[in-house]
């Protein structure tokens, strides 16, 4: 019997050729996953207060209107006060992740500039970058609730404002130079501890050369109407500045451009350009008027004048009100601080000799140098301090309030018509009344009489008017007056009288030429008309000698 055939078991040490098929496909997989990931830009977070408009895995995040980023996922914070928003950005925009980058939304919006945005309408809202240039890496960025004005690198000047918390100065407002704007309003924020805002503002190239060290600035209202000790004053800004304000700048009259600002230099935002005017004029001299009259009407910041010229202030109005005066003084007077202003003169903004000017002023006051309160409004009643020399001012005496010395003062013109008032008033008190009423009544009972033969004259020319005849005179006048014209009409040229009348007269003319021989011959002989007339005898001319 032969014997069947036996398997032989043997044992395969290399790979099978299946297996080549699944490493393929891991090794596929294992690099399109690292291409994947290769290809995924930076993941970023972004804050917001609120996450309106925005939508995880639609709303995009562009730059220039390319696309850089998607919003992956939107939450709330740990502490539920804002709104986090988790962003893949690309590859390519990972270098303009820096400390100076920033982002907003793009979104419909109505502002002072207009109206913006309108291409979200049927897009939806979308995030915008600015890259910046900063050299340190970020990740985490504050969402901007306004766009910002100009990019952190953009050619021009940025500055410091500080004003009052008065001032209506917000960000996104422009900044303009004599009614052009030049700048923005770049960013706004309260300081608690100090109470005051502080501004940064965006001048741009090349408006920037016109901020100097002594550019003022101060806030543009639009309309600015002022009636005061000066006047009544109208200032109308731009469209812009009437709608939301802003603030506007430029160098006081008389005063030196200075030299350019530097980048990040603080200035004083002022309520008006008067105002700021008068902030330029930073050294003074304080004086203290101890006014006897009344100072209503009299405000803090009205002129100080000379003859017309303003040399300074009115600074507190009153000042220190209850501090104890010199014992000089018969009165309690009111106390009034000003400053007298010496840049006011030439305009320079070297330093002053405040001691040379204290010694000018003493020696001013030596001859008479007053000051008084004058009206400079009628129809506020507003009050100004007039400076002028006194012919008749009392000696002068050097004193002190408060550690601040006194201008020596007289009253002002209505103290002296009140006093000139009560003057009349006491001599018409001291006037003898009883004789002037006995005259006067005398004067009326003549009067009376007087009257009363007015009135008899006045009635008896009643009765002539009333009487027939006197009505029947104008008809009699007008009928001779018709008569007598066509009296005349009968002699006028042209009429038959007329002709007789020139006839006569031609007549007569003659009859005058013929009577002239017998005229001239009765003068010379009057009886010829009895006796013959007598021969003259002819000349005989006279014998030679």
């Amino acid at each position: 019997m032969s014997e069947s055939p036996r398997a032989e078991r043997r044992t395969q040490r290399s790979l099978s050729p299946i297996w080549i098929v699944p490493l393929v496909a891991v090794l596929i997989g294992s690099w399109m996953i690292y291409d994947n990931l290769s290809k995924l830009g930076p993941s970023i977070t972004l804050v917001m207060d609120n996450a309106e408009g925005i939508e995880a895995g639609k709303t995009l995040i562009k730059t220039r209107n390319v696309e850089v980023g998607r919003v992956e996922k939107v939450r709330l914070s740990d502490d539920l006060q804002h709104a986090l928003i988790t962003a893949r950005m690309s590859p390519q925009a990972e270098d303009m992740l820096n400390a100076e980058t920033r982002f907003w939304v793009v979104k419909p919006r109505i502002g002072r500039e207009g109206i913006s945005g309108l291409n979200t309408v049927l897009s939806g809202a979308y995030i915008q970058l600015l890259p910046g240039s900063s050299e340190q890496s970020k990740r985490r960025f504050q969402v901007l609730e306004q766009p910002p004005v100009a990019p952190p690198d953009a050619a021009g000047l940025r500055i410091n404002l500080i004003s009052q918390v008065g001032n209506a100065v917000s960000t996104g407002d422009p900044v303009s130079y004599q009614g052009y704007t030049v700048g923005r309003v770049e960013h706004s924020e309260f300081d608690p501890e100090k109470r005051e805002m502080r501004h940064r503002l965006y001048i741009q190239s090349p408006y920037d050369v016109l901020v100097t060290s002594t550019t003022r600035f101060w806030t543009s209202s639009g309309i600015d109407m002022r009636l005061d000790s000066q006047g009544f004053r109208v200032n109308v800004g731009s469209l812009e500045s009437l709608v939301g304000g802003g603030v506007t700048f430029g160098v006081p009259e008389n005063t030196a451009m200075g030299h350019k600002a530097k980048a990040g230099a603080t200035y004083m935002l002022f309520a008006d350009a008067e105002s700021a005017n008068e902030g330029s004029y930073d050294q003074y001299l304080e004086y203290v008027l101890l006014v006897d009259d009344t100072v209503r009407g009299l405000t803090p910041g009205a002129p100080v004048e000379y003859r017309g010229v303003r040399i300074g202030s009115v600074v507190s109005v009153p000042f220190h009100f209850t501090a104890p005066q010199p014992d000089s003084l018969s009165r309690f007077a009111i106390p009034v601080l000003i400053r007298i202003e010496p840049q006011r003169f030439d305009n320079t903004t070297e330093i002053i000799d405040t001691k040379a000017w204290y010694a000018r002023l003493d020696r001013m006051f030596g001859h008479g140098l007053r000051a008084s309160l004058k009206a400079g409004n009628l129809l506020t009643g507003a009050l100004f301090v007039d400076l002028n020399f006194q012919k008749e001012a009392e000696p002068y005496t050097s004193l002190t309030f408060v550690k601040r010395r006194v201008f020596p003062t007289t009253t002002g013109g209505f103290a002296q018509i009140e006093q000139k008032v009560s003057n009349l008033l006491d001599k018409l008190n001291n006037l003898e009344i009883e004789p002037v009423v006995d005259n006067l009544n005398q004067t009326l009972a003549s009067t009376h009489q007087t009257m009363e033969k007015v009135n008899q004259i006045a009635a008896s020319v009643d009765n002539l008017l009333d009487s027939p005849d006197t009505s029947a005179l104008p008809g009699n006048v007008n009928q001779t007056l018709r008569q007598l014209s066509d009296t005349l009409q009968g002699f006028a040229p042209g009429s038959e009288g007329y002709g007789e009348l020139t006839g006569t007269l031609s007549r007569l003319e003659q009859l005058m030429r013929e009577l002239q021989p017998v005229v001239r011959t009765l003068n010379d002989q009057p009886n010829a008309l009895i006796f013959d007339r007598k021969p003259s005898r002819d000349p005989q001319p006279k014998a030679a000698q």
